[in-house]
């Protein structure tokens, strides 16, 4: 049954969309952001031609063949509740997407995602929901409303009890629609997924996201020799929350240009070694959403994550995974 699904995945692109159980099919892809690096609202032409290049990198690993994508919102910038021009963009290119919906924004802009989302489920019935392969109510809320990310200054979050209601608002609206069985999900650090005030978050969902950078621990030996290590130990504490549900690694990456952090040097030579021991054990194995193709943060200028410049679809290091 695996193999069959897995072949329905990967034979999407030369027959044409089809519905796949994305439970049981691993695949590998790139967070998009609504913005682009100078703040600009991300068009449909900037998700078609980004989506196109991720699933044609060169000696890219068998995952990436199919690129899939992860998005923050469902809302296109600079509108109320239309829906993300991304979707479209997917549909065109046959990208399987991770749904986002930002949670961190109160209960109106909340609404305004739900709406956004059953717009497009309406608009374009199974051409849309077949290739969602879950939708995730939203993203490091929980890590940026805690200690750690208020001493960070990380911004508005959410509580557990905020999220917690907002999957049960999600399953209610979706019910009866074709989006009712798609696995929903939260993103979140395993610093946030580990507290008490958390664990009803994990109990009501059906996946964990795990966000994780072991170039920004530097409270820890972090160089780049240490990084499987530590990326293995922050995993290894939201598999323990996850209590055997499915654990999705929604953003990791090493950067190539920027300032150390503790340890750690942004470099090249280490974001490529760091795709070698962390990515290249993850592909294939897990759902893994790459952080990042471009770069897009506009708060973080004097670094760069991504994995191709701006202007050129050519990496700036090998993609290739042993055999």
């Amino acid at each position: 049954m695996k193999f069959s699904l897995i072949t329905a995945a990967f034979g999407l692109a030369a027959t044409g969309v089809e519905a796949v159980d994305w439970n049981y099919v691993q695949k590998s892809g790139f967070n998009y952001g609504a913005t682009d690096n100078n703040g600009r609202c991300r068009t449909y032409d900037d998700f078609r031609n980004l989506m196109t290049r991720a699933r044609n990198l060169p000696n890219a690993p068998g995952p990436f063949r199919q690129a899939t994508a992860r998005l923050y919102t469902s809302i296109q910038c600079g509108t109320a509740n239309t829906p993300i021009s991304a979707f479209q963009a997917a549909m065109d290119t046959g990208t399987p997407i991770l749904v986002g919906l930002w949670a961190s924004g109160g209960r109106g802009n909340y609404e305004n995602e739900l709406n956004a989302l059953l717009a497009a489920e309406r608009q374009w019935g199974n051409r849309f929901t077949d290739l969602i392969m879950g939708i995730s109510v939203g993203s490091e809320d929980l890590y940026r409303s805690s200690p750690q990310g208020v001493a960070n200054n990380a911004g508005v979050g959410a509580t557990g009890a905020e999220i917690e209601g907002y999957i049960g608002w999600l399953r209610d609206w979706i019910r009866n629609t074709r989006l009712q069985n798609k696995p929903i999900g939260h993103v979140d650090t395993f610093t946030a997924w580990e507290l008490p005030e958390n664990q009803g978050v994990a109990r009501s969902v059906d996946w964990l996201g795990h966000n994780g950078f072991p170039y920004w621990e530097s409270n820890k030996p972090n160089s780049i020799d240490n990084a499987r290590a530590n990326w293995d130990a922050g995993i290894a504490v939201t598999n323990r929350i996850a209590n055997g549900k499915r654990v999705w690694v929604t953003e990791t990456g090493w950067p190539h240009k920027g300032p150390n952090s503790g340890a750690a040097v942004a470099s090249i030579e280490n974001a490529r070694k760091y795709w070698l021991d962390v990515g290249c054990h993850q592909f294939g194995f897990r759902n893994v959403f790459w952080y990042t193709l471009v770069d897009a943060n506009v708060d973080q200028a004097s670094i760069s994550f991504g994995i191709t410049p701006r202007d050129s679809a050519n990496p700036f290091y090998s993609l290739q995974c042993p055999a």
